[in-house]
């Protein structure tokens, strides 16, 4: 990702959720004439988070950021804020391809557990994680990244026996054939109603 300015920063903001606060939070990254490169975020259960990549003209302590964003003590947004230098990361070279896993069935606990670390360990990356849990069940949407030389056959046959083992359904698919398989549900459903 590069940057629009030369100084850019890390910013992550933890709140309870009501309306206004990207709203607080760009006004903010505008006084200092800075620039939101990216945005990542989401509202868990009346909690609201927010990582974003800004930049500015001009270097920044991140702590004056910080302070900017969490606005006057008067004001009590609530707003839990950390700042810090973005540096980009240095990527392995391993070429990855985005798949999609889902999964779901009855929770209990262990179980993000079990996953993550079945994931780990062949060397399979989360960059996307949604679970949800309704009464006993649980549904779980994740972006992985999966190294391009990793056999997908035998890791969904892994995650399936997992599944068996723990309760659960895993499906592992190709983001591509992911999003072309929802594309067509979604556009049967709105043409035929």
């Amino acid at each position: 990702m590069a940057a629009r300015f030369p100084h850019a920063y890390v910013l992550n903001v933890l709140s309870d959720d009501h309306p206004g606060i990207v709203a607080a939070v760009s006004d903010a990254v505008s006084r200092f004439d800075g620039n939101i490169d990216a945005v990542a975020q989401t509202v868990l259960d009346g909690y609201f988070s927010l990582v974003m990549i800004v930049s500015f003209p001009s270097p920044l302590e991140p702590e004056t950021l910080a302070a900017e964003v969490r606005g006057p003590a008067k004001a009590d947004r609530g707003f839990a804020v950390n700042v810090r230098p973005f540096v980009p990361v240095k990527t392995s070279g391993i070429k990855v391809e985005r798949f999609v896993l889902t999964a779901f069935g009855k929770d209990k606990p262990g179980i993000i557990r079990r996953l993550s670390r079945c994931l780990a360990g062949k060397d399979v990356n989360i960059v996307d994680l949604h679970w949800e849990c309704r009464g006993d069940d649980f549904v779980m949407v994740s972006q992985v990244d999966v190294p391009a030389d990793r056999d997908i056959a035998a890791l969904q046959s892994d995650l399936e026996a997992m599944g068996r083992e723990e309760g659960f359904t895993a499906r592992l698919q190709h983001e591509n054939v992911f999003v072309a398989t929802n594309q067509l549900v979604l556009r049967r459903n709105f043409v035929n109603p």
